[in-house]
């Protein structure tokens, strides 16, 4: 497992899109909706022994939100949620990471979603694979704060983020 470590050390390394998930769930009238985005790209620089050379620059396509339900997905698309036409991906670009344990992460940076860019800080974890590093972590947001949505009595301002990366050598 060192070795394993040390070899995939200063790597560059690419988010594998079919092998990875950007879930998110939100309260609708009371129960949890879940969502995804696929469309995942960018890249991410990771060396576990020298994380203030570590960054992480990735995207999705905001086109691709799905929540099982077409004519809702239809309505996320819109210029009074996430306006794909204008704004056809969600981004997060690093700004630092410190290390919390073994294997364990924080992240530091900037999440731009429709326009609105915030920063954020969010645990994750890092497992060293064959080729890469499966990186897993999750943040809460206020969809608000990115002025996805009005106001509204029966949808959430708060929702929750789960990522589970896979990223491969470049």
């Amino acid at each position: 497992m060192l070795l394993n470590v040390l070899l995939i050390s200063a790597q560059k390394f690419i988010p594998v899109d079919p092998e990875s998930s950007v879930n998110f769930t939100i309260k609708n009238l009371g129960i949890n909706v879940s969502g995804k985005f696929t469309g995942l790209s960018g890249w991410i620089h990771f060396d576990p022994a020298n994380l203030t050379e570590s960054k992480f620059s990735v995207s999705v396509n905001a086109g691709t939100v799905d929540t099982d339900i077409k004519a809702r997905d239809n309505h996320l698309k819109k210029e009074d949620y996430f306006y794909v036409e204008k704004y056809p991906r969600i981004s997060f670009i690093s700004k630092n990471i410190t290390i919390e344990g073994v294997g364990q992460y924080t992240i530091t940076g900037i999440l731009e979603i429709k326009g609105t860019s915030k920063e954020i800080s969010f645990p994750f974890t890092a497992n060293p694979v064959a080729d890469g590093y499966v990186f897993k972590g999750g943040f809460k947001i206020n969809r608000k704060d990115f002025k996805v949505g009005g106001k509204s009595l029966i949808l959430s301002d708060q929702l929750s983020v789960n990522l589970s990366v896979l990223a491969r050598k470049n």
